[in-house]
Parts: structure tokens; C-alpha cells; sequence
């Protein structure tokens, strides 16, 4: 090796503090042609739909595991299905926060403060208790939903009104649709 070539150290530089560069609830100013009020007021909608969507994914993986009973394997697949479609929607909710300037949530924690979800109990419920707990959640998101979608509206902002509109609310109508026939009382076998 010759005093002319540069090694360099590869080893990862771990243990880095920073400063919080945006704090929850502070907008950047991004050039959308929004106003600032605008973009604030549909990140304030947005977050708590993000928190509950988060758990309502929790839920949905938790139930998937501890499925039960004659409709297992159907139930075991439809809810691992749901899961996922919940977590496409949780990055569009996350993603159309932060290209408004906003933070989304994303700490357990933090979604813990901002939720309207109940908690379930820790363990395994019966198998209707688990689909009404999703059922509940859905209609808890969907109501906020369709209120972001009447806000947005008066203020003229489109794309969180598209998403909401074209990806949210059809995506839990179509899950909770899915979900209820479960819970019909005809019986299984006759």
C-alpha cells in the first residue's frame, strides 16, 4: 500500500443523537399549492385515522393468529388478507401526511394517545367477539372517514378527498361486508 491511497474505515458509526429537526404537529411548507391551514387541517384528520388503522392491522394479525373453530382456515386466510390491504392503506394515509408537511404517526406509543380503538382484552376471545371487535373498529374509521371526506371537501382539497374517498372508505366497506357475512346465523351445517 502507498502512502498515496486513502483507506477508509467501514465500520458502522453507531449511538447517534440528534435533535428533533419536526416536531408532531409542525408543518414544513411544501409547494402543493395548498395553504398552510389547509394541509393542518387535513394532517390533523389524517393521524388519528392512522392510529386507528394501526391497531385495527394489530387486531387484524392478532385474530388471524388465534382463530378458531369449524371456519378456521377461511377466517385464518381472510383475516391475514385484511391485514395486508389495512397495511397498503396505513402507508397511503402515512405517506399523503408527510407529502402535506406533516409527521405521521408511527410510534406505538404515540398511536396508543391518538386512538378511538378500545382495547381487547390481552387474550384469546370466542371467535363472533373477535370479528364484532373488527366490526367495531371499521365503523369507528369509516365514520372518521367519511367526515374527512366531507371536510376535505369544503376546502377544496382533492387528493386526501381521493384517498379517502377511492381507497379507504370502499376498502372498509368491502371488509366489513366480508367480516358480517361471518357472523350470519344460519347455521353451518342443517
Amino acid at each position: 500500500m502507498t502512502s498515496d491511497t486513502q483507506v477508509r474505515d467501514s465500520q458502522p458509526r453507531l449511538h447517534h443523537n440528534g435533535v428533533e429537526i419536526q416536531p408532531f404537529g409542525k408543518l414544513r411548507d411544501l409547494p402543493i399549492a395548498l395553504d398552510q391551514g389547509t394541509r393542518k387541517g387535513s394532517v390533523e384528520l389524517l393521524n388519528p385515522i392512522l392510529a386507528d388503522s394501526l391497531l385495527l392491522y394489530s387486531h387484524y394479525k392478532k385474530y388471524h393468529w388465534l382463530m378458531r373453530g369449524h371456519t378456521f382456515y377461511q377466517l385464518h386466510l381472510l383475516l391475514d388478507k385484511h391485514a395486508a390491504e389495512q397495511l397498503e392503506l396505513i402507508d397511503m394515509l402515512a405517506e399523503r401526511v408527510q407529502m402535506l408537511g406533516g409527521v405521521a404517526v408511527g410510534d406505538p406509543r404515540h398511536v396508543a394517545e391518538l386512538t378511538s380503538v378500545a382495547r381487547p382484552p390481552d387474550g384469546a376471545e370466542e371467535v363472533p367477539a373477535m370479528l364484532s371487535r373488527l366490526l367495531e373498529t371499521h365503523e369507528i374509521i369509516i365514520g372518521k372517514v367519511r367526515e374527512g371526506i366531507v371536510r376535505t371537501e369544503e376546502t377544496g382539497e382533492w387528493g386526501t378527498n381521493d384517498l379517502l374517498m377511492g381507497d379507504v372508505l370502499r376498502r372498509h366497506e368491502m371488509q366489513v361486508w366480508f367480516l358480517a357475512e361471518h357472523l350470519d346465523p344460519v347455521p353451518v351445517v342443517s
